[in-house]
C-alpha cells in the first residue's frame, strides 16, 4: 500500500505508530514517499526567510516597508473606516495608510511576531504591535498581513487589524513635531 507524499515528521510518526501496532518498521518505511525538493519549496523557504529577516530588523529599529515592499505595491487594508481601502504604490500607502498612525506615536511601533506561514509566493504574518502615543497612552493592536511576493519583494498585501484602535489614536493624538 502506498500513501500520498508525506513529510519527514509524518513518516516518523507513521513508523513509530507501526512499531506499537506490531507492523515491521521496514513495511512502514515503504509506505512513506518523501517529496523531492521542488522549485516551489525553494521559493517558499526563500520568501519566508526574507519576511522573517525584515521583521527581525523591524524589531531592532529597521524600516519593514523599505525592506519588503515593491515600489508599485498594492496594499489593501480590510475593514471599515477612513483608512480601509486599496493603496497603489509605496508612497500612497505610506503617506495615506501608515503615516496617519505612525506620526501619532511617540515611540516606534514594535512587532511581536507570533507566526509566519509561507507557501510559494504567499507569506502570512500574524503579529501584535505596540507603542506609546503622543499623548502618552499605550497603543496595542493585532495584525495579520498577507503578502504576495515576486522576486523577493511584496507586490500585493492585505492587512487585517483593529481599525477602531487605529482610528482612536488618529482622532485623539496630535502628530509629533519632527
Amino acid at each position: 500500500m502506498t500513501f500520498p507524499r508525506m513529510t519527514q515528521s509524518a513518516c516518523s510518526l507513521l513508523i513509530a505508530f507501526t512499531l506499537t501496532a506490531g507492523m515491521s518498521p521496514a513495511n512502514a518505511q515503504e509506505t512513506c514517499i518523501m517529496p523531492a525538493p521542488t522549485q516551489e519549496t525553494d521559493v517558499t523557504t526563500r520568501n519566508e526567510a526574507i519576511v522573517r529577516q525584515a521583521f527581525d530588523n523591524w524589531v531592532e529599529g529597521g524600516n519593514v516597508f523599505a525592506e519588503l515592499l515593491a515600489p508599485n505595491i498594492r496594499w489593501t487594508i480590510r475593514g471599515s473606516g477612513p483608512v480601509a481601502r486599496t493603496y497603489t504604490g509605496m508612497e500612497d500607502f505610506v503617506e495615506q495608510g501608515s503615516l496617519p498612525l505612525i506620526s501619532r506615536l511617540s515611540t516606534p511601533l514594535v512587532p511581536e511576531v507570533h507566526d509566519i506561514w509561507a507557501v510559494g509566493d504567499t507569506v502570512i504574518v500574524r503579529f501584535d504591535g505596540s507603542a506609546t502615543t503622543t499623548s502618552g497612552a499605550p497603543y496595542a493592536n493585532q495584525f495579520v498581513w498577507i503578502f504576495q511576493m515576486a522576486d523577493g519583494v511584496v507586490t500585493e498585501a492585505e492587512a487585517f487589524l483593529d481599525l477602531a484602535a487605529y482610528q482612536e489614536v488618529v482622532d485623539n493624538n496630535e502628530p509629533r513635531a519632527n
